[in-house]
C-alpha cells in the first residue's frame, strides 16, 4: 500500500502542472470495458469486470454526456460479491433526467458494531475462545447480510437551476448470524444484541423496505463526476410504508445534502465540502436499515454509513448506526496533470481530506443502556483524515485510491484504504 502511495506521489510531482489543456471533444458512443481491480480495508481485494457506456451525442455539451450506463460483476476476497447495473439519462426527459440502479450485494461477512457509535465499546483485540484452534480470527463484529436494491429517480427542471425530484426504491435485506466454518463456536455481537432484545426476534432475519421519495434539487455544478465549481443541494422527504412485511416499520424521514465546490486556482485547485444530515420525523426503523443513506442519485456503489467509503472514510464500515446522523466531508482537489491517451482526455489529481460525523438521533439507546452492552458514553464526533489520488477520463470516469486514519481508536485501528470509482461527492 505504501509503495502505491509513493509511486503516485512521485508521478504527480514529476510532470508539468499545466500540460495539454485542450480537450478532445467526444461524440457518439464511448465504451470503457475495464477489469475491476480494487481494494477496501473492510472487504478485501476486489476483482471482476465492468463496463462504462457513454453517449455524448454531437458533442455540443461535452464533457456532459447524454446517457451513461454501467454494468459490473465483481467479488471480494473476504467473501462479498456484487452484481450491478445503473444508468443516468440526461436527455431522455426534456429539461430533466432519469437515474436507475439495480444491485445485488452478497456479504457472508458483514460488519456489525452495535448502535450509537461511542455508546458501544469497540475492542479490536477481543479474545478468541480457548476451545478454538490457535490462529483463529475473531468474528465478534460480523454478521451475514445479503441485499437486493432497485431504485429509480426522476428530476425535472422547474426554473433556472431548481428542479423537482421524485424517487421510488425497494430493498430486500436478509440478515443472520455469522455462519462460516472458520468462525464456528464464536459468540458475536449480533448474538448478544439478539439475546438482549436490541435486535427483535421478528426482525433478526431482515425484511423488505419500500420508499417513496420527493424533494427539490438545486444544481450549478460545471461537471457531475468531476466538479470544479458550483454547488449541489438536495432536500427530500422519504416515506417508508410497511407495505409487505406487516411488522410496524412505517416511518417518515428527512434527507438534506449540500455540496459546494470553490475554485481556488482556475479549474486546477478546488476546495470541496459536503454537509449531509438525515433524520427520522416519525415511526420506527428496523435495525437492518439504520445504515441506509437515502440519497436519490448515487455517487458511490454503497449508500451506507456512517463509516466506510460512502460516508466517513477511515471509520469502521457501518460503525455508527442511529436513527439520524450528520456529517461533513471536506477536501482539496488538485488536478496535477492533463494528458491524452488512446484518444481520450485524462487527468491525474490528488485530494487530501477530512471527514467528521455523529449520531444526532440515537437508536434504542435506553434499551442499550439497560442491556449491559453500553460503554457508559453517548455518541460524540467521529473524525478521520486521509489522502486520495484520482485518475480521471473525460471528466466522467474517475478511478480512485484513498487512504485514511480514524482519529479515535474506538472507530477502528490501522490504516483504512479503498481502490474504486468516483469522488465521494
Amino acid at each position: 500500500m505504501k509503495r502505491i502511495i509513493l509511486l503516485l506521489a512521485a508521478l504527480s510531482f514529476s510532470v508539468p502542472f499545466f500540460a495539454q489543456k485542450n480537450d478532445i471533444i467526444k461524440t457518439g458512443w464511448n465504451f470503457g470495458p475495464l477489469p475491476v481491480v480494487g481494494f477496501d480495508s473492510d472487504l478485501g481485494f476486489q476483482y471482476g469486470l465492468c463496463c462504462d457506456i457513454f453517449n455524448y451525442g454531437d458533442g455540443t455539451n461535452y464533457p456532459q454526456y447524454n446517457y451513461k450506463i454501467n454494468v459490473e460483476a465483481s467479488t471480494y476476497t473476504k467473501g462479498s460479491s456484487i452484481l450491478r447495473t445503473y444508468g443516468d439519462f440526461k436527455t431522455l426527459i426534456p429539461d430533466g433526467k432519469l437515474f436507475f440502479d439495480i444491485t445485488y450485494f452478497n456479504a457472508p461477512k458483514f460488519g456489525f458494531y452495535g448502535y450509537n457509535g461511542f455508546a458501544q465499546t469497540f475492542d479490536p483485540d477481543r479474545s478468541i475462545p480457548a476451545t478454538l484452534p490457535d490462529g483463529t480470527k475473531s468474528g465478534y463484529y460480523m454478521m451475514s447480510r445479503n441485499q437486493f436494491r432497485a431504485l429509480a429517480s426522476v428530476q425535472k427542471t422547474i426554473t433556472g437551476n431548481f428542479s423537482a425530484a421524485l424517487g421510488l426504491a425497494y430493498y430486500h435485506i436478509s440478515t443472520d448470524r455469522l455462519d462460516l466454518k472458520d468462525y464456528y463456536g464464536q459468540v458475536t455481537l449480533y448474538d448478544e444484541y439478539l439475546d438482549a432484545g436490541l435486535i427483535r426476534n421478528y426482525e433478526k432475519n431482515g425484511g423488505n423496505v419500500t420508499q417513496f421519495r420527493a424533494g427539490m434539487v438545486y444544481d450549478t455544478r460545471d461537471h457531475d463526476s468531476d466538479p470544479t465549481s458550483g454547488e449541489n443541494i438536495e432536500v427530500s422527504l422519504v416515506y417508508s410504508p410497511d407495505m409487505i412485511d406487516g411488522l410496524g416499520f412505517d416511518n417518515l424521514g428527512l434527507y438534506l445534502s449540500m455540496s459546494q465546490y470553490k475554485s481556488i486556482l482556475s479549474d486546477r485547485l478546488t476546495f470541496a465540502y459536503r454537509l449531509l444530515a438525515q433524520a427520522k420525523l416519525w415511526g420506527e426503523i428496523p435495525f437492518y436499515f439504520t445504515n441506509n443513506i437515502n440519497s436519490m442519485f448515487f455517487r458511490k456503489m454503497y449508500t451506507e454509513g456512517l463509516g466506510g467509503n460512502a460516508s466517513l472514510r477511515g471509520i469502521n464500515r457501518n460503525g455508527v448506526l442511529s436513527e439520524g446522523f450528520a456529517m461533513c466531508n471536506a477536501e482539496i482537489r488538485w488536478r496535477i496533470y492533463d494528458f491524452k491517451f488512446i484518444n481520450q482526455n485524462w487527468q491525474i489529481a490528488t485530494n487530501p481530506f477530512f471527514d467528521a460525523g455523529m449520531a444526532i438521533q440515537p437508536y434504542r439507546l435506553e434499551e442499550q443502556k439497560n442491556s449491559g452492552l453500553y460503554s457508559g458514553t453517548e455518541d460524540g464526533v467521529h473524525c478521520t483524515a486521509g489522502l486520495g489520488f484520482k485518475l480521471i477520463m473525460n471528466h466522467n470516469m474517475v478511478v480512485s485510491f484513498e487512504a485514511a486514519k480514524a482519529l479515535e481508536s474506538n472507530d477502528g485501528t490501522g490504516l483504512w484504504s479503498n481502490i474504486g470509482f468516483n469522488y465521494l461527492f
